[in-house]
């Protein structure tokens, strides 16, 4: 993506004297949702004025929300990184953080964590090991104990609500089925598996009944995990509560189907026998496979949704279908058993 395309706000920040503390480095990360510049010590994330039905920020009045709704989500775990809410002003043409002018922009500003500590990278040098993942449980597991509880957040486990998560995903990636990275048969037997499954609602029930439906974190993967100092998990889903309210079981089904995506499969083995043993929730295998092929197949979507955003560079679009395809090969392979 040329500079001519991004936001007038966003070139305006990518140049060292729109801060007024060091920045040595400048750097312009994208998603499908969101602008995020490195700067210096500092992480500065602005949303995209996107609707994809499941978030809607085409506003500034929703993103300035969304804003003030992730840093209070995600101080829960990582209050040292989500610093404070900014704005970003416009005054005589020229663009600032904020003091005067008009607000044209909100985001939040992040304390910037050591890139070679985030999990993803500590993946790729294959240094991820078993007191890793004791360090995550030991996080995890009273932070679900915590986690508000009551008879709203429990409507969230029930089957019907779980489907229209399930089956939003169908519909989002229908028009992608036969594509690169998404065959019909994967798209029949990937949706097949889940109706069946959501027709099991004595499973789902029994869930709720073990108070097992919480306030979560929503996304909880490598990529949104540094494992420096201490463990930080941040960037929580803070847009749509029906994805953040969900069995503590599909949270901790992502980070297994994460480290399986990434070859780890004998440590997604050993991270959740260490949390069912630790939390003593026995009942979390008779979801598990369900909710990683829920969760492999989001990745999947995300990936064919930046994978076609144009404001995407080539090499983020080649990256973004490869992955894609994998993550549907690999929700396949949770639903062929």
């Amino acid at each position: 993506m040329t500079d001519e395309n991004l936001p007038e706000f966003i070139r305006a920040l990518l140049v060292p004297s729109a801060y007024e503390h060091e920045t040595p480095d400048i750097r312009l990360v994208q998603t499908h949702i969101s602008y995020v510049i490195l700067a210096g010590d500092y992480v500065y994330k602005f949303k995209k004025p996107v609707d994809f039905g499941f978030l809607d920020f085409t506003t500034l009045e929703k993103r300035q929300y969304c804003c003030r709704q992730e840093l209070r989500l995600n101080r829960r775990l990582s209050p040292e990184i989500y610093l404070d809410l900014v704005a970003v002003k416009r005054s005589n043409g020229a663009f600032h953080l904020d003091g005067e002018g008009e607000t044209i922009e909100y985001g939040v500003k992040m304390a910037r964590m050591p890139e070679e500590r985030m999990m993803v990278n500590v993946i790729n040098a294959g240094l991820l090991d078993r007191k890793h993942i004791d360090s995550l449980v030991d996080i995890l597991v009273p932070f679900y104990r915590q986690a508000e509880h009551n008879e709203e957040i429990d409507r969230f486990g029930k089957a019907d609500a779980v489907s229209v998560n399930i089956l939003e995903n169908f519909d989002q990636t229908h028009g992608f089925v036969g594509g690169e990275a998404l065959s019909k048969d994967q798209f029949d037997v990937i949706s097949d598996y889940a109706r069946h499954f959501l027709t099991r609602e004595e499973v789902f029930e029994q869930r709720i009944s073990e108070g097992k439906i919480r306030d979560c974190h929503g996304d909880l993967y490598s990529a949104n995990i540094c494992l420096a100092d201490k463990v930080y998990i941040y960037d929580c889903i803070e847009f749509n509560q029906r994805f953040r309210y969900c069995d503590v079981a599909s949270d901790m089904a992502f980070l297994a189907m994460d480290l399986d995506f990434h070859g780890l499969a004998d440590l997604s083995v050993y991270l959740i026998e260490r949390f069912v043993g630790s939390s003593q929730d026995g009942s979390l295998i008779n979801v598990l496979d369900f909710y990683k092929c829920y969760r492999a197949y989001v990745r999947g979507k995300i990936g064919l949704f930046t994978a076609n955003d144009p404001a995407v560079e080539e090499e983020v679009r080649k990256s973004c279908m490869t992955d894609a395809a994998n993550y549907f090969r690999l929700a396949m392979k949770y639903a062929a058993g």
